[in-house]
């Protein structure tokens, strides 16, 4: 199995990687903690503001001619405003503002070190850029008892914090979509973390 990452920005390489990503997006989060019923319309409607982002990269992972994983980031003041508001409410500069939209990995190519490279080409885009002063991204919150929680489930959290992210307290949004056991889209609460783009990805 030969894997190479290939760094991706705004133009033809990227667009053409949309459909695969969007396939990839909804076999990804089909799974736990988001459990997203995906659907290629909303695919289209929510990688088309990416696509179209000046300064948009997505970090992306291939077995062969497959797409596996993948990386995306973008500056905050292009996202949807369910992302950017709550940053604005608090007095930041949006523009200073780098967001990690996903990084997504297929099961069978974890546990090979990818998920720390994907962070870490983002974050060297960003700085890249010359304009941004934090990377920042958020995370569904889901509760202890969901009854689609498996048995193994293990939090991200320690993860991010070896890698140099901190929880910003009290700074959430709501994003809705279809739940695999829904039959409706609901709004989700999403945590969001943060890191200055002047610290390196940690060693731990």
């Amino acid at each position: 199995m030969t894997l190479r990452l290939e760094v991706l920005t705004q133009g033809p390489a990227l667009e053409r990687l949309l459909e695969p990503l969007a396939d990839l997006r909804i076999a990804v989060f089909r799974d736990w903690p988001y459990l997203y019923d995906g659907s290629r319309e909303y695919e289209a409607w929510y990688l088309a503001k990416f696509a179209a982002a000046d300064g948009a990269v997505l970090v992306a992972a291939f077995d062969g001619d497959a797409l596996v994983g993948g990386s995306t980031g973008l500056p905050m003041s292009a996202e949807h405003s369910a992302f950017s508001a709550p940053f604005e409410e608090r007095g930041y500069a949006t523009e200073r503002l780098f967001y990690g939209a996903e990084t997504i990995l297929l099961p069978a190519y974890r546990g090979r070190g990818l998920y720390r490279r994907f962070f870490q080409r983002r974050e060297a885009h960003a700085r890249s850029l010359g304009r941004f002063e934090h990377l920042t991204f958020c995370g569904v919150v889901r509760p202890d008892d969901h009854p689609l929680r498996p048995a193994d489930a293990v939090p991200l959290d320690p993860v991010w914090q070896r890698f140099g992210y901190t929880r910003m307290a009290g700074v959430t949004t709501t994003f809705a979509w279809k739940d695999i056991d829904q039959d409706h889209k609901t709004d989700k609460p999403m945590q969001f973390w943060i890191k200055p783009l002047a610290s390196e990805l940690g060693d731990g």
